[in-house]
């Protein structure tokens, strides 16, 4: 049997997300040149992948809920990428309500959640303890501060010399160079 994960559940809706924001949204115009089934949500689905396993960092079990009426195939089975769940609603059942669920069912384990939308009737339906609620455009923005940071790390990471004592730190060091008789 699987062990179970005791992290804080992050419920993204996905295509609130998507539509609600630049960052995905302008990716969600026409389909990627050579897609397989001619999706046109197919890059900023993706996009929207890598972006919430990035967020989650460990501290979230993330799922990004897709709406299957507003999606090109809606037959796509439950999917795991990067760590990421992706449900894609059943015909006919909404992702609010596939939503709805998966917070009923955290509320009943008694485990924390956060939901991802700028959706007001959702965000009214969820509320409340252990629900936290996030915005979609402020979801973008502490993806937009994570990329930032990210960069300053690559360009601090190709000025700098990476040796073995530029990684100790200076009581380490000390002692090293004491033993090398420094």
């Amino acid at each position: 049997m699987a062990k179970r994960s005791k992290n804080e559940l992050l419920v993204v809706d996905g295509y609130n997300v998507i539509f609600g924001t630049p960052r995905y949204k302008e990716l969600a115009d026409e389909p990627e040149p050579g897609s397989r089934d001619g999706d046109p949500f197919e890059r900023a689905r993706d996009m929207l992948v890598g972006d919430v396993a990035a967020f989650a960092q460990g501290r979230y079990d993330p799922v990004i809920v897709f709406d299957a009426a507003g999606n090109v195939n809606p037959e796509h089975p439950e999917l795991r990428r990067a760590g990421v769940r992706m449900i894609f609603s059943p015909t006919g059942v909404t992702a609010d309500s596939v939503i709805e669920k998966l917070v009923t069912d955290c509320r009943r384990e008694m485990r924390e959640v956060t939901v991802v939308t700028s959706d007001n009737a959702i965000r009214a339906t969820v509320g409340g303890i252990p629900v936290t609620r996030i915005s979609s455009s402020m979801l973008a923005h502490e993806i937009d501060t994570l990329d930032a940071e990210r960069e300053v790390d690559v360009t601090d990471r190709s000025h700098g010399r990476l040796t073995v004592e530029d990684r100790l730190d200076p009581k380490t060091l000390a002692a090293l160079n004491a033993l090398l008789g420094r």
